[in-house]
């Protein structure tokens, strides 16, 4: 089974994704998108956000998370100096 439909088969269940940093965002997979091929984005709904401590310090009615790790960011605005990653 792919990495792909794995992500889809969460479709309807709640789900805790953990960051890096001890961050957790948990909430019920709404939809993946696209419908076929590599799932872009997962939208929750009764989303949290969690501090390393487990402490809730968002909640959402909905929330669109990226399933993936980051490889980077640049700045598209604002000061030319700003440090990208």
């Amino acid at each position: 089974m792919s990495a792909n439909d794995h992500l889809r088969d969460l479709v309807s269940h709640r789900v805790t994704f953990e960051y890096e940093n001890g961050a957790t965002v948990t909430g019920y997979v709404a939809a993946c998108r696209p419908a076929q091929g590599p799932v872009l984005v997962m939208s929750l709904t009764r989303a949290e956000v969690a501090n390393e401590r487990g402490q809730v310090i968002e909640h959402h009615r909905e929330l669109v998370v990226v399933p993936s790790v980051l490889v980077g960011y640049h700045l598209t605005e604002g000061p030319s100096a700003s440090p990208t990653l």
